[in-house]
């Protein structure tokens, strides 16, 4: 695919260029991994500057998402990558390989730092999600503060720096500059800007900014920091439409696989039939998104996938407001069940949204009509589930996507592969009729001589 920057991401780009140590602050979705591989390619096949640079990224992202926009850029065709993931045969097979990327997820940077038998030789360091190295504390923090002086360039990515306070900035710009702009040492940036807040004789539990810290901070950190929140280079309200992939396991998609082609499956001691098209898309549907209903409207897991995307989705937010749209009743109950969550019911359900005191809310398309305004509350809506409904998909998406919207709008869908999923997606994107392109999609799907 051939890539057409927008403004804001060549300016993003020719930053990094410019800057050997840099932090782009860019919302989700608005492309910091193309804008950064964009450097990148430049870096090492141009100004031949770099030649072997390593990401550390959460582990689904550094599986997925940067090797996919790799391969999907025409410009960056020029680019070799190892994943170095999975067992330790498999990261070391990895490590050996002559590339000029090494994608390790945040969890391994101990072990490639201490324990991985090569010598940490690296031009180039990128941290996607830079808000997870805010612990001073935190093993990450402490390898990689050890082998920052061995690297000449650094790139630290994130949407929300500082969702914790301005605390959580000296850890994050210690990796990137040493030390250089807010101190070397955690003690010298508290006493430098902040005071103690809650505290006993003996302790201080927390602490708050003095007068005027703020913007002494920021100043601080100006030259090196560039942030999209300022929607300097963009024009409102923009809409970003991200399609978030999602692998179910071989055994996972083999049963889904089986219930497509033969209508019916027993798994965990029951079993799951679907009488005709319609029932059978809808299985097919619930399968998707990780659990599915069986005769007598039990639910029976299939998978937790979505809901670990999900995680990744939230946790990379970082306090930020998400909207979260489900559309079967198993997916709000997982979705409550492994996150703190609330849902939109009420006049103060919506109240409490647009006063930004909700971090994860819940809504269902049909319940989603026009005249519903969340637009205050926040910029970010995930897709859980899809809806066939046409209608239903851009009610929902008009709650961010409205006149009143402050900030860039993302829309991320979480897409099960070689699921109806991507049948959904497409026949959205398509605006088909939506029993047309239900029945269409399943027919589609089913094997040759199985009645529809």
């Amino acid at each position: 695919m051939q890539y057409k920057p927008h403004e804001y991401q060549q300016y993003a780009t020719n930053f990094i260029l410019k800057h050997p140590v840099s932090a782009i602050l860019l919302d989700m979705g608005l492309g910091k991994s193309v804008i950064t591989l964009t450097a990148i390619n430049e870096l090492v096949n141009n100004y031949f500057e770099v030649n072997r640079v390593l990401v550390i990224a959460p582990l689904r992202v550094a599986k997925q998402t940067w090797p996919e926009e790799i391969e999907k850029w025409d410009h960056l065709k020029n680019l070799t990558y190892s994943v170095v993931v999975g067992s330790k045969k498999q990261r070391l097979a990895a490590l050996k390989q002559n590339v000029n990327l090494y994608i390790i997820n945040r969890e391994n940077l101990k072990w490639l730092v201490e324990d991985a038998p090569f010598k940490f030789d690296y031009d180039m360091i990128i941290i996607d999600e830079l808000s997870s190295f805010k612990s001073y504390k935190s093993q990450r923090f402490k390898c990689l503060r050890k082998v920052r002086p061995k690297v000449k360039r650094i790139v630290g990515l994130t949407g929300t720096p500082s969702s914790n306070g301005l605390m959580d900035l000296w850890a994050e710009f210690r990796v990137l500059d040493m030390g250089q702009r807010l101190g070397r040492f955690i003690s010298t940036y508290r006493a430098n800007y902040f005071v103690p807040d809650k505290y006993n004789m003996y302790q201080v539990f927390t602490y708050k900014p003095k007068p005027g810290a703020e913007a002494q901070i920021y100043d601080a950190i100006d030259d090196i920091t560039i942030s999209m929140k300022s929607q300097d280079f963009l024009k409102l309200p923009p809409l970003t439409m991200n399609t978030v992939p999602v692998e179910m396991s071989s055994s996972e998609q083999a049963l889904y696989d089986e219930m497509k082609s033969q209508l019916v499956i027993s798994t965990q001691g029951k079993q799951i039939d679907a009488l005709n098209a319609a029932s059978l898309a809808n299985k097919l549907s619930q399968m998707a998104n990780g659990c599915v209903y069986d005769g007598q409207q039990a639910m029976v897991q299939i998978h937790e996938r979505k809901l670990d995307a999900l995680e990744d989705l939230i946790e990379a937010a970082n306090g930020k407001p998400v909207l979260v749209a489900y559309w079967f009743k198993h997916d709000l109950e997982q979705i409550k069940k492994r996150f703190e969550v609330r849902e939109i019911k009420t006049v103060k359900d919506i109240q409490d949204w647009n006063a930004g005191k909700i971090p994860v809310a819940l809504i269902h398309p049909a319940s989603a009509g026009h005249g519903l305004n969340l637009q205050a509350g926040g910029a970010t809506l995930i897709w859980y589930g899809l809806t066939w409904s046409l209608e239903l998909y851009q009610q929902t998406n008009a709650r961010l996507w409205r006149q009143g919207q402050k900030q860039p709008v993302v829309i991320h869908h979480l897409v099960t592969q070689g699921t109806i999923d991507e049948d959904i997606l497409a026949a959205l994107k398509q605006k088909d009729k939506t029993q047309t392109a239900l029945i269409n999609a399943v027919k589609a799907n089913l094997k040759e001589g199985i009645a529809v």
